[in-house]
């Protein structure tokens, strides 16, 4: 189906209005997601910080950093720790999570372009 045909099935199908609420939707997604992944780095860095003391987990401001992050990223961590042991007190949860954050975003990217355009998924 050539590309014109296509954005008038997709207008047919979903209407303007529609075109952009999914548009806008993917886009939501796609910064929850990297501000996900920006914040379990985040959570990796200061934990590093914390352990090699260049910062004072006693201070209040870092000790509210790390409690805000570590809540923030703990509900997608946890369930990875539990399935993942850590290798000699190195955890790549986080590493594990990031990837598997970018694996459901491109799925989901690919997902919707299928769903609106129509054709291949790949």
């Amino acid at each position: 189906m050539p590309a014109s045909d296509r954005v008038g099935y997709m207008r047919q199908r979903f209407g303007k209005t529609g075109v952009r609420m999914i548009a806008a939707l993917l886009w939501l997604f796609n910064t929850v997601v990297q501000l996900m992944i920006f914040l379990i780095f985040a959570m990796v860095i200061m934990s590093w910080l914390v352990a090699f003391n260049v910062v004072n987990p006693r201070n209040r401001l870092v000790w509210q950093i790390d409690r805000g992050l570590r809540a923030l990223t703990d509900p997608i961590l946890m369930p990875i720790r539990r399935i993942i042991p850590s290798f000699g007190g190195l955890d790549i949860s986080p590493i594990v999570a990031a990837l598997l954050l970018g694996f459901i975003q491109q799925l989901v990217n690919r997902l919707v372009i299928n769903l609106v355009y129509g054709g291949s998924i790949f």
